[in-house]
């Protein structure tokens, strides 16, 4: 692997991976970032196990593909862990490991930043019931 600037990470192809970006915040983005990532971690945040069918519908909006293909993702980089049960019918079950965990002070100071921001943007008021703003 070969070293990379901020700048070549950034505006290369080669900045796909997290692995090739130096920039800590960069880093985080690419792995939480886009529009479902967060929305399930947040769908994760105060329960214990969670199926799928529940995460689904508290992520509204989310497609199976995308609700899929985002769990995927988060469980590779040890955000999210699955347990699959051989049972009939099968049960699978995630929950945010300790990696996942991890990041919940962040986003709510991320969203208390947000919630003080968006009155005085004009944005309305905060409504997310999973960030408690």
């Amino acid at each position: 692997m070969k070293n990379l600037t901020m700048q070549d990470a950034v505006f290369s192809g080669e900045a796909d991976s997290p692995m090739n970006i130096p920039c800590p915040i960069r880093y985080s983005l690419n792995i939480v970032g886009g529009k479902w990532k967060l929305a399930i971690i947040c769908a994760l945040a105060d329960q214990g196990p969670t199926r799928y069918g529940e995460i689904r519908r508290k992520v509204a909006g989310i497609t199976n593909m995308m609700l899929s293909q985002s769990l995927k993702e988060l469980e590779t980089y040890g955000i999210v862990c699955r347990k699959q049960y051989n049972e009939i019918p099968p049960r699978v079950e995630y929950t945010l490991s300790e990696k996942g965990a991890s990041l919940l002070p962040a986003l709510h100071h991320l969203a208390h930043w947000g919630e003080s921001y968006m009155a005085e943007d004009r944005c309305g008021s905060a409504q997310c019931v999973a960030c408690k703003s």
